[in-house]
């Protein structure tokens, strides 16, 4: 029996051939089961030990007691993406036909694949920044398309503007704007979007947003790109409760955009899942209309734990770039003298009971090297995690290098 496939070009991508081209697991599959197995603290994958608004929980609740639990309407329910076309003009400025130009997906993955699977073309160009997001390289190489990277660097990881206008060609069908960024927390400039606005009218690209993280900026500002002059027209915006929230596991994500794109979605969208979340819709609804105070609330929290991490990392000798958003703080590791983060973070669980991922595993073969050093650390966890964590490391000076 074959065993070739479009899966061996999705799992290429992502990096999960071995040498032999045998499958192999992911980092995080890898560094989680050594947490478990060890008994660390898991500072590596990226989603909260807490439960998100007790608004949105109750509201959850409220909507499996009343019944709310077959399936909801293909495009979302009614209400939600009112409370998202809401939400879109209130914090972002972008005014959105709710019936037409709003599509809820099962989380912001799904939202990306449909995207990727429904507009490109085999042999197109994908233009991504990285480090970047594992599902991006998965779903370029699904739909056989390719992925042209532009680098974000150490310490303040801003694209460089030529490299960009080298990367978007007349063979760019997406141009994937991560902002705030994962892993590295950066916040693009207004003039880095700006010229990507420019580059996608020279050559007629679409331009993909995700912006998962965008309520969880503690330095600058969050710029949508389908706010600025010349972009709403051929921008899709995707964005996610779970980030938002601290509700990964209710995979509620959506997309925006002009209605001829959310048609292609849709046309790819219902054929993956069909429809999902059923109860927790109400729920995200509900908060996406709290009170801007309560965003604030939730981006305070993340803030001081951002905060806690970085100047543990730095007090220990790790040289650590202070993210401006998102969950994620990177340290270089070489500043302790470690030059190979990937062999730093498999040691870490078992010697001194702590988990990172290395940023290396996030980047394309080719561009490896040059993020070798690198570490990604969680902080979106309980203070008492943290604290346990930090305590942890104190034993970094005894690793032998």
């Amino acid at each position: 029996m074959r065993r070739d496939g479009p899966w061996l070009r999705a799992a290429q991508g992502a990096g999960l051939l071995s040498p032999s081209g045998e499958l192999q697991g992911t980092v995080f599959g890898e560094m989680s089961e050594l947490a478990r197995t060890t008994g660390s603290v898991n500072l590596g994958q990226g989603f909260p030990d807490y439960s998100g608004p007790q608004e949105l929980l109750d509201e959850a609740i409220d909507a499996i007691s009343r019944g709310e639990n077959q399936y909801p309407p293909p495009r979302g329910t009614a209400d939600l993406r009112a409370a998202i076309a809401e939400h879109q003009l209130r914090f972002r400025g972008v005014s959105l036909d709710p019936d037409r130009e709003v599509l809820v997906t099962v989380g912001a993955t799904e939202a990306l694949a449909a995207t990727v699977l429904g507009l490109v073309e085999p042999g197109e160009d994908i233009v991504v920044l990285e480090p970047h997001y594992d599902a991006y390289g998965a779903l370029a190489h699904l739909a056989d398309a390719r992925l042209v990277t532009v680098p974000v660097r150490w310490p303040e990881f801003q694209p460089d503007h030529d490299e960009l206008r080298r990367a978007v060609t007349d063979r760019t069908r997406l141009i994937v704007v991560n902002t705030p960024h994962n892993p590295t927390g950066a916040v693009l400039r207004r003039e880095t979007l700006q010229l990507i606005v420019e580059l996608a009218a020279r050559h007629d690209a679409i331009i993909v947003t995700d912006e998962v993280y965008e309520h969880l900026v503690f330095d600058g500002e969050h710029v949508a790109i389908a706010s600025l002059p010349g972009a709403a027209s051929r921008t899709l915006s995707i964005g996610s409760a779970g980030k938002t929230f601290s509700v990964t596991g209710w995979k509620v994500g959506w997309v925006t955009g002009p209605a001829v794109l959310i048609d292609a979605v849709l046309a790819v969208k219902q054929y993956l899942s069909y429809v999902g979340s059923g109860p927790f819709q109400p729920a995200v609804a509900a908060g996406l209309r709290l009170p801007a105070a309560r965003f604030d609330q939730e981006r305070d929290r993340l803030r001081h734990k951002r905060d806690l991490l970085v100047s543990a990392l730095r007090s220990r000798g790790l040289e650590t770039a202070t993210p401006a958003a998102g969950y994620f703080a990177i340290a270089d590791a070489a500043s302790i003298g470690y030059t190979d983060a990937t062999e730093l973070c498999r040691r870490l669980p078992r010697e001194i009971g702590v988990v990172g991922i290395p940023v290396a595993a996030l980047c394309t073969p080719e561009r490896q090297g040059d993020y070798r050093s690198l570490v990604r650390f969680a902080f979106c966890k309980s203070d008492q995690i943290l604290e346990e964590g930090m305590r942890r490391l104190d034993r970094l000076g005894e690793l032998s290098r």
